[in-house]
């Protein structure tokens, strides 16, 4: 509920907003560093926090000053905005055929983009190739079947994000090809307080691929962990753009509503506060669920930034197809566990095969109807996306063994993860514990 508050003198609002263009599918809305007139609170003692509307000509730093010197007030925050981490351009075999727009290529056309799916050695199978970047999501595959949880198999993702293209509605949304119907659990969308949880960007729509799209199904590309469930998840708008109080919803309903493991590939500005969202994040830590987070974009975060800096949660950088740095993937600071595929260009010290970017089938052209391959999508979202689907069949490959705490299921996820992960010869804090590697962290115990 928004209550209005108007015991604080008037002082002027300094910051601005302009919208990105309605066009702008894949890109990234301009910084807003918060809500104008929105305070977040909780009382000490009170179950939730609530977001507080002030009255014209109350500024929010002065307001949220004195809402921190009352007795009883836990915490007092901007609503700050969170926006999506994807980095804008600069300029096991299964039978999916490949892009949609093309011919129908052979059995496993797929292999002819995703690269980030490859064994990285020679262990794969003989009819891949090997990537140097490549996180053997084959090989985790296989160690799924032979775990009878094929795909992850009654593990559910929660993506918070701008929305799946999950289903059809009217005229105006159609659901993505190549996500079925049955793959999908109850989402929310905080955005428009309604229940379709609807993709209006295709940032959602390309995270969710990435972690679940179907695989083996003749159609399109394939996903990781692609027997799981999806939980749809709206909390940023149709320009990639969301609120702090929003996103605290968001995974309060993920816990709520069974998610096993949670995805935010978006960011808030560097060193903002967000006790909200970070009371959340320990709220699904204690109940057993894997948080997982980008760390931001160089260019558009100069740190990394929340929620990836949250309390337990997996802060992911991204590496490019020759299992380098990528150039966007932050430098400064702490708060990057591991690496994975984001796409694009290395730092220039760092050879690279190619600069090719991270392929999902998504909304084309902005256009919820029209889906195809986008050539657009770098940055750490997409890494994010990566780990969480790795995580889903972490859970689901039984290494981790059954009776044990919540908590403890969350810190033996975390630390397989990372344990498995590949060392880039690069300093922790690029790196941290290297780039993941899929068939290895599902590897059962010997």
């Amino acid at each position: 509920m928004i209550r209005p508050l108007s015991t604080f003198a008037a002082v002027a609002l300094v910051s601005g907003f302009a919208a990105a263009p309605a066009a702008a599918a894949t890109g990234v809305a301009p910084a807003r560093e918060f809500v104008p007139r929105e305070v977040v609170l909780r009382y000490k003692g009170a179950p939730r926090e609530k977001t507080v509307h002030l009255r014209p000509g109350v500024g929010v730093r002065r307001a949220t000053a004195a809402l921190r010197r009352r007795p009883g007030v836990a915490y007092a925050a901007p609503n700050y905005i969170a926006t999506a981490s994807q980095s804008l351009p600069a300029s096991g075999v299964a039978n999916d055929p490949g892009p949609l727009s093309s011919p129908p290529g052979p059995p496993g056309g797929w292999v002819s983009l995703q690269w980030n799916f490859l064994p990285w050695e020679g262990a794969g199978t003989a009819q891949l190739p090997v990537s140097p970047g490549g996180i053997d999501a084959v090989g985790a595959w296989q160690n799924l079947i032979a775990a009878e949880h094929r795909g992850a198999r009654g593990v559910t993702v929660a993506v918070l994000d701008t929305g799946i293209a999950y289903r059809s509605k009217g005229a105006r949304f159609r659901r993505s090809p190549d996500f079925s119907a049955g793959q999908f659990v109850k989402g929310y969308d905080f955005v428009d307080r309604d229940r379709l949880p609807l993709d209006e960007n295709g940032h959602g729509t390309h995270v969710a691929g990435t972690v679940a799209e179907k695989t083996n199904n003749g159609i399109g590309l394939v996903g990781l962990a692609y027997r799981a469930k999806l939980m749809p998840v709206r909390v940023l708008d149709r320009h990639g753009s969301g609120e702090a109080d929003d996103i605290a919803r968001g995974i309060r309903f993920a816990v709520n509503h069974g998610a096993d493991v949670i995805n935010m590939s978006f960011n808030f500005g560097c060193n903002k506060a967000v006790p909200g969202i970070d009371r959340e994040l320990r709220r699904a830590y204690l109940a057993g669920v894997i948080t997982v987070a980008s760390i931001g974009n160089l260019g558009s975060e100069a740190c990394v930034a929340p929620p990836a800096t949250g309390p337990r949660t997996i802060g992911v950088g991204g590496s490019t197809e020759g299992g380098c740095l990528g150039s966007y993937s932050l430098l400064p600071g702490k708060g990057v566990d591991v690496l994975a595929p984001g796409g694009g260009a290395p730092l220039s010290d760092c050879p690279s095969v190619s600069n090719r970017s991270i392929y999902q089938v998504t909304l084309k052209g902005g256009n919820p109807r029209r889906f195809g391959e986008p050539g657009s999508y770098i940055g750490t979202s997409m890494a994010a996306a990566h780990v969480s689907g790795v995580a889903a069949m972490v859970l689901a490959s039984g290494v981790i063994p059954e009776g044990v705490s919540p908590r403890g299921k969350v810190n033996r996820a975390t630390r397989r993860l990372r344990r498995t992960a590949r060392d880039l010869g690069l300093p922790h804090q690029q790196q941290g514990a290297g780039l993941i590697d899929a068939g290895a962290a599902t590897e059962p115990p010997t």
